[in-house]
């Protein structure tokens, strides 16, 4: 199936803000962005919808090729789009969320060079507008 618009259109993301306890403390699990834009930059997993996917199965493969997670619960939590989000281009995220037991081993893989937990109350520098997402989940 092929489209031709002559007005430019967005592009979609779902991303994942996963979180876990362990010794009574919160964790998020983010990677480190192997490429640009915001490379070398710790984010929330995620990625690019596939054109046959649904969300979830969207967010639920990227969160797996990023992290090696599976299985895990995730609920639709709210959309981003705010212009300039992504200096690649108009990208508009689609953010679940989800809790999982202990904290489960995770490797970086795909276009993720490291996977790690974070302990809530010490979150590095993220990219794109994760720091705005990660307040807006944690109210």
């Amino acid at each position: 199936m092929s489209y031709t618009y002559e007005y430019p259109r967005p592009a979609v993301t779902a991303d994942i803000v996963l979180f876990s306890s362990f010794e009574n403390r919160d964790y998020v699990l983010l990677i480190l962005r192997k490429h640009p834009p915001f490379e070398e930059c710790w984010a929330f997993p995620g990625g690019f919808i596939g054109m046959d996917e649904t969300l979830e199965v969207s967010a639920l493969r990227e969160l797996e090729e990023e992290t090696g997670l599976k299985g895990i619960a995730l609920k639709q939590f709210r959309t981003y789009g705010d212009p300039g989000r992504d200096p690649r281009y108009r990208t508009i995220t689609v953010v679940f969320t989800g809790r999982c037991d202990g904290l489960p081993e995770v490797t970086g893989m795909d276009d993720a060079s490291e996977a790690k937990w974070h302990p809530v109350d010490e979150i590095p520098m993220l990219g794109f507008d994760h720091d705005i997402i990660l307040k807006d989940v944690l109210k």
